[in-house]
């Protein structure tokens, strides 16, 4: 049986991206992840934010996270195509800690909340 391993990927895409390519970036890195045997279960869209600090003559980007769930152990080739991107400012994934995971839901029934 194949572990499966939840995920949290966040991605800024570059402020010089016309807002309608905006979407396609977001679907080509979504095919990515489902490319790579990836199951989306949520997506957040956070919209365009301005950076804490300039980031490659940068000041903002468009800001989208996903919760991942996979049995590929850190989803290598979505990392290498998002780090080749010209058009991803920076990208960040992260593996969720198994409780986390099951609180979210990701693997099935959400844990029910304790008491207190």
């Amino acid at each position: 049986m194949a572990i499966l391993r939840a995920y949290e990927l966040m991605i800024i895409i570059d402020s010089d991206v016309p807002e309608n390519d905006v979407q396609k970036v977001i679907a080509r890195t979504q095919g990515l992840i489902t490319d790579e045997g990836g199951r989306i279960a949520s997506t957040d869209h956070w919209g365009r934010r301005r950076f804490a600090y300039e980031i490659n003559h940068k000041t903002e980007g468009n800001y989208v996270v996903w919760e991942v769930v996979t049995e590929t152990a850190g989803l290598p080739t979505t990392e290498r195509q998002l780090r080749l991107a010209d058009d991803i400012v920076r990208h960040k994934l992260f593996r969720l800690p198994e409780k986390e995971a099951a609180k979210r839901g990701l693997f099935g029934e959400p844990a029910p909340a304790a008491a207190g």
